[in-house]
């Protein structure tokens, strides 16, 4: 290590521990022990320009061990990006560009927001498919559009996580030879050791999955990390690791390698003698040497180099092949054409019965023939779910242009992939499971929520109408679960025309994800559902007289119900408004006079009938109305049977009906 080179990782370590001190919140030990790679990853190998963030055929970088953000932090500000010395002070504090951990859209240069463990790596994986797949559609024998690698940075928590070991298992399966992870193989964890919990052979256990693995003993040895990045680089079969075995807090006398500088501040004196120790200036506090500063900088000049012979490279793309660059320039629009989504063969079903799963298959396969980078799968059941692209093959190791994606039953890591695939950019991707699990994913919905991914998540087999699979396989609690996070759109059709209507909404959602909730029985195609639906409540069938008696609203399956008890109702003069609820989301989201108009706040005989837990109606039924719910779990017999044990009947709806009406 020459003597620049130690100023320059010095610097790094310093404006972290600096930071984290200021800030009395943070880990120091990450940042100060994996410096070393991070400066070589960046320096010799990542292709990036700090001037334009988003350049397509950038190197992904992806700091899976999200807690060690002010190693990114400093890395974006010493390379230039938007990221200046006063954010870099103010770690962590309101309206801060360096938030706690890395979040994406809100500091320039993030590509992922990470601190939930294994998350970051996973994205990765859904990130090196995007490459692999537009490379597969763009690349010509004389232009290689898109040819650039994804890196992560991962640490022992990570590959504790379950997710992980999930994602790497498919990412071998598919061999994934440009994405590379740098294992910051420091064995300390916030209890401690990691020989507390952790004795494998993490290495042995990649090799198992069809990584190519390396070690590197001394994680401050430059010469050897450059080699084990050049070697991984070329091994183009197989998604590679490299263990780097790193000392956390680097420099710390008396807390390296110890707990005590995971996650907390090295402290004022401690601090100052890790300083003493690596020959550093005590004070200032955040001090960046002025050849360091034009040393990161000349580094960033190459990558803007890149990027400017990219752009001109697009420019001879666009006048040789103008068919394809109009694709690409479809691939990678938000917004979809009006015409695509709205084409008049999505609505034809005929008059039959039918389960939405089936009406979803089959809008999506009438999709999926004009939307071309529609991509997705499902967790091992597709036949189930009804998500298999017909003719459209299956994305592998030997076919990048496959169009369905082979998740197995890895729902955890699917939700996590399909959050990389978008934040790639280019591709338009669902993934599908049954409702009940949800649950194995519902971490990586949080985060497409949290970063406004437009994921579509497909759930089928939406309640106890399951039926004979039990109580483990019947929905109760997910439905209001899934409606608890912030930022996701969750509809549940209650027809094959309420189910075009949600397929649309969902591509057309750009600020979100969007979970589907589907029926396994058949259902009526009711004449009276279309385009009103996509306000996400509406009136389904209206009274007779200017007012309403009572208001019936439901979802999915249990609308059709409503329909029937509305005749009876009728029959006993008695004036009731049905109203279909597919969106709670939605419906709230409209002005406070449609919403009004559809529930008058006169009408106060309210009944909402839904097979699930009650949980989220409240608002809607207010303080004399009333919920036809489940508050306990299911259990197996047939499913017509299950839903009449449980009320789910026309009997049980109005005679609800009328005992309210009496109050």
């Amino acid at each position: 290590m020459n003597a620049i080179e130690e100023k320059a990782i010095n610097t790094m370590r310093f404006l972290a521990a600096d930071a984290v001190e200021k800030a009395k919140s943070g880990h120091p030990g990450m940042p100060m022990g994996a410096a070393p790679m991070a400066y070589i990853l960046w320096r010799d190998f990542l292709k990036h320009s700090p001037t334009n963030p988003k350049w397509h055929d950038r190197d992904r970088f992806i700091l899976s061990a999200g807690h060690g953000s002010m190693l990114l932090y400093s890395l974006l500000h010493l390379y230039g990006y938007d990221i200046s010395l006063d954010d870099i002070k103010n770690f962590r504090q309101w309206g801060s560009k360096t938030p706690g951990h890395p979040e994406v859209h809100h500091t320039p240069g993030v590509e992922t927001t990470t601190g939930p463990l294994g998350q970051g790596f996973s994205n990765g994986v859904g990130m090196a498919m995007a490459e692999a797949i537009l490379a597969a559609h763009f690349n010509t024998e004389d232009i290689t559009l898109i040819d650039h690698f994804t890196y992560v940075i991962a640490g022992d928590g990570d590959m504790m996580e379950g997710i992980a070991s999930e994602a790497a298992s498919l990412a071998g399966h598919l061999q994934l030879g440009k994405l590379i992870c740098l294992y910051d193989d420091n064995k300390i964890s916030i209890d401690g050791s990691t020989e507390l919990a952790f004795g494998e052979d993490v290495g042995k256990r990649f090799e198992a999955y069809g990584w190519h693995v390396q070690k590197v003993e001394d994680g401050n040895d430059l010469g050897k990390i450059h080699e084990a990045i050049k070697m991984a680089k070329s091994k183009t079969h197989q998604p590679s690791l490299i263990r780097v075995r790193n000392q956390i807090g680097y420099g710390s006398p008396n807390k390296a390698g110890t707990a005590g500088v995971h996650g907390e501040p090295l402290g004022t004196e401690e601090l100052k003698l890790a300083k003493a120790y690596l020959h550093w200036p005590i004070e200032p506090a955040f001090y960046v040497p002025e050849d360091v500063r034009e040393h990161f900088l000349k580094q960033a000049e190459q990558g803007e180099k890149l990027e400017a012979a990219w752009q001109e490279k697009w420019e001879e793309y666009e006048e040789k092949y103008p068919d394809l660059a109009k694709k690409w320039k479809q691939w990678h629009q938000k917004k979809l054409d009006e015409e695509t989504l709205h084409m008049d063969d999505l609505w034809s079903f005929g008059d039959k019965p039918v389960a939405t799963r089936n009406a979803s298959g089959e809008v999506l396969n009438r999709l999926a023939g004009v939307i071309e980078n529609l991509i997705g799968g499902s967790a091992d059941l597709s036949p189930s779910n009804k998500t298999y692209l017909k003719g459209l093959g299956d994305f592998s190791a030997t076919n990048r242009v496959g169009r369905n994606i082979r998740f197995g039953v890895r729902e955890h890591a699917m939700g996590a992939i399909l959050n990389g695939l978008v934040l790639h950019g280019g591709i338009r991707p669902y993934g599908a499971t049954f409702l009940i699990f949800s649950d194995y994913l519902r971490p990586a919905i949080r985060l497409s929520a949290l970063m406004k991914l437009p994921v579509i998540y497909v759930f089928t087999h939406d309640s106890i109408s399951v039926g004979e699979d039990g109580p483990t396989h019947q929905p109760i609690e997910q439905l209001a679960a899934l409606r608890a996070i912030p930022d996701l759109t969750v509809i549940r059709p209650a027809d094959a025309k309420e189910t075009v209507s949600a397929w649309q909404q969902a591509l057309e959602n750009n600020e979100g994800p969007t979970a589907l909730i589907l029926s396994r029985q058949n259902l009526p195609v009711l004449e009276q559902t279309g385009s009103a639906c996509r306000k996400g409540g509406y009136i389904l069938k209206g009274e007779k007289e200017d007012k309403p008696d009572i208001l019936l609203m439901a979802s999915g399956s249990e609308v059709s119900l409503l329909i029937d008890a509305h005749g009876v109702l009728e029959n006993q003069g008695i004036h009731a408004r049905v109203i279909s609820m597919p969106s709670l989301e939605i419906f709230q989201q409209q002005e406070q006079a449609y919403i009004d108009q559809v529930l008058p706040p006169d009408v106060k005989a309210r009944l909402a009938v839904e097979a699930a837990l009650p949980m989220g109606w409240e608002r809607y039924v207010g303080d004399q109305g009333k919920v036809i719910g489940i508050n306990e779990f299911g259990a197996s017999a047939p499913g017509e049977l299950i839903m009449k044990k449980y009320g789910f009947t026309v009997e049980a709806v109005v005679e609800s009906a009328l005992g309210l009406l009496k109050k």
